[in-house]
């Protein structure tokens, strides 16, 4: 009892009152921060009168097609039952699930060491600029503007990442991920993609020309106070099991591996903040789950927090922020990961621990614009390390070569040997 009351009061305490499930909690702390509505004092009567305050989702607004999951009312008649709607009918902002076979080079490698981003989604929600407001449909081949959130149907087949040059070195795109697909593959033609991934694919060099879009013409940083919140919750949970953002290297490494035998309360504090953030942004989207008929309302699109496209821009944020990372490590080190599992990284090494594989400057400094060892949201720590050998076995096991990012969760390199 007395470790249940300590859990939930500190939950309480450092994220807010329990309002249910963890995902149900992390968007009604978004609609805490961020209330619709204030008092407003009326300067001729005296009296309070509610208003709407501009930095907050207030109402809800007509849905776009092509940004709701395939059960919404609004696509009622509009698909065959069974159609599965394509990149050019549905955004499909998703994370990263990418793998590809090692090269004979990579299989030299005794280890294959797995880096997990801390908090991923809610490192992507902070600084990122979404849409307050109902769609505008723009037409006619508009012009793409970066400072508009939402949907874009433009074709991105056209974008070669295969010698591509980042920081003056020429950087072997065919080992990475496409950074427009959830699943690596490059763009066959057009797509419906969120702001940030269309303002990548400029980033780095290439003309787009969308054919049409739906943005938002009313715009904030609406997630920056709820990551806020919920960054300074995990920092000082990590802390209380004596994982600071001082600690770098061995010594951060070292204090992660203990960290759940030194306050087993505060690593279920930790999952709880963790799904937390990770719960709410569903919620954005959520779907019906066979609760309902198909096609019929579903109680989830009555909340003016049921928005779609905040979720899909926090997803891309992700993915293209995770290759941005990815260009700047295999730049930088000639690496290149072999499988990618939402926010876990796989990556060929020579020895077991993080420490062997990420690249450091010449004065033992993280590579600018790399990943780096850390507690706080965005950096990376250690998830697991196996044997390529292993590896190879469940790929025979499997018949080919599939994911195995999540698999890998283990810091004893020689676990799954022989089985």
């Amino acid at each position: 009892p007395a470790d249940l009351a300590r859990y939930l009061g500190l939950y309480a305490a450092r994220v807010m009152t329990p309002r249910g499930s963890t995902a149900t909690t992390g968007l009604e702390l978004m609609t805490a921060l961020r209330p619709p509505t204030r008092a407003e004092k009326d300067e001729a009567t005296g009296e309070f009168k509610r208003a709407f305050n501009d930095d907050a989702l207030t109402q809800l607004y007509p849905v776009v097609e092509c940004e709701v999951p395939d059960e919404h009312p609004i696509l009622k008649d509009k698909f065959a039952r069974h159609h599965l709607r394509t990149p050019a009918e549905m955004l499909m902002e998703e994370s990263y699930d990418w793998c590809r076979p090692l090269t004979d080079e990579e299989c030299t490698n005794p280890y294959l060491v797995a880096i997990d981003i801390n908090m991923s989604y809610a490192a992507a929600a902070n600084g990122l600029t979404v849409g307050l407001n109902g769609p505008t449909h723009l037409t006619g081949n508009p012009k793409f503007d970066a400072s508009l959130p939402g949907s874009w149907l433009v074709d991105l087949s056209h974008v070669d990442l295969s010698r591509i040059r980042i920081n003056g070195r020429t950087v072997d795109g065919d080992r990475l991920p496409s950074p427009f697909t959830p699943t690596g593959e490059r763009p066959t033609g057009p797509a419906w993609y969120s702001t940030p991934t269309v303002a990548y694919a400029v980033e780095l060099g290439f003309d787009v020309a969308p054919i049409e879009a739906y943005v938002r013409t009313q715009t904030g940083r609406y997630l920056d106070s709820w990551y806020k919140r919920l960054r300074d919750a995990y920092v000082e949970t990590m802390a209380d099991m004596g994982v600071t953002t001082d600690l770098q290297g061995e010594e951060f490494l070292e204090a992660m591996a203990r960290r759940k035998q030194t306050d087993p309360t505060m690593a279920l504090l930790e999952t709880a903040i963790k799904a937390t953030a990770k719960g709410a942004i569903g919620k954005l989207r959520q779907r019906s789950r066979g609760q309902v008929p198909y096609y019929e309302p579903y109680p989830a699109l009555e909340r003016v927090t049921w928005r779609p496209d905040i979720r899909a821009a926090v997803l891309a944020n992700q993915r293209t922020g995770l290759h941005r990372k990815l260009m700047k490590t295999a730049a930088a080190a000639d690496l290149y990961p072999v499988a990618i599992g939402t926010d876990a990284i796989v990556y060929p090494s020579p020895g077991p621990s993080p420490l062997d594989v990420l690249p450091t400057t010449p004065e033992g400094k993280p590579v600018p614009g790399g990943f780096r060892l850390g507690v706080s949201p965005g950096m990376v720590k250690h998830q697991g390390t196996q044997t390529v050998l292993w590896a190879e076995q469940q790929f025979e096991e499997r018949g080919g070569v599939f994911n195995i990012s999540n698999l890998i969760k283990t810091a004893d390199p020689t676990a799954g040997e022989g089985e």
